[in-house]
């Protein structure tokens, strides 16, 4: 691994214009379960499979249900940021690290100090009433005894995330492609690179460098310069 790790520092000191784009593997150090990995919440038992709790059709239907999902397996409470998002933090006070696109909800990077954080998929740290637009914190779902409701009309209040059956925000997507089209080194992480349209941003690309970290293999391998079979907090941390 030193050789590969050097390597990854040799690129990042040569690059001006570098984009993060991770998965549920960045939080994994940081005791939040991934989705797909053998104990990922995929492959874990529930009344209904966890892709159907956390569709669109699923919420409308059946909130109760999908809140106490969102509660027991969603919501780890005391998660704080690891060392890939510390380093990450890092690269872009240092002017070279110009976006994180990640598909977690968590706000880990916001936490570690990252600015410019594209939400794929939303994050749980912000809802609104599904019926009235009104905002409500992180604490007004998660403190919750029941499926919270607005305090105004009633309505059921839900995490501002991307569910199953709904689209991408478009903005957030365009911002996306923009700064990837843009960087001269693309470092993809903890990613299976398996959720589309997510997982195709890869292909707007086009710059020197394009890193791939993650422990098992993805089907954007042979397209990588460099490719670093590790835990990706285990990897910036050896990085200066």
């Amino acid at each position: 691994m030193e050789d590969k790790v050097r390597r990854l520092q040799e690129m990042i000191d040569e690059s001006k214009r570098i984009v993060f784009f991770g998965g549920a593997g960045v939080s994994t150090e940081s005791g939040i379960p991934d989705f797909r990995s053998v104990d990922g919440l995929y492959n874990q038992k529930y009344d209904y499979p966890p892709e159907e709790i956390l569709s669109h059709s699923f919420f409308e239907r059946y909130p109760d249900e999908f809140y106490r999902f969102y509660r027991d397996k969603l919501i780890v409470r005391g998660a704080r940021p690891n060392a890939a998002h510390a380093y990450l933090a890092r690269l872009e006070q240092q002017g070279k690290l110009r976006a994180v696109v990640t598909q977690n909800i968590d706000g880990l990077h916001q936490a570690a100090g990252s600015r410019n954080v594209l939400e794929l998929h939303g994050t749980l740290l912000k809802n609104y009433c599904a019926k009235c637009g009104r905002r409500f914190d992180a604490s007004y779902v998660q403190d919750a005894s029941e499926t919270p409701r607005c305090d105004r009309c009633g309505g059921v209040v839900r995490p501002d995330i991307v569910l199953y059956e709904e689209s991408l925000d478009h903005d957030v997507l365009t911002r996306s492609v923009t700064e990837i089209a843009r960087a001269d080194m693309l470092i993809i992480g903890g990613t299976s690179l398996a959720v589309y349209p997510a997982a195709g941003l890869i292909h707007y690309f086009q710059g020197r460098h394009l890193v791939l970290i993650n422990k098992s293999p993805t089907p954007m391998d042979s397209m990588a310069e460099l490719v670093i079979p590790e835990k990706i907090g285990q990897v910036f941390s050896a990085l200066h």
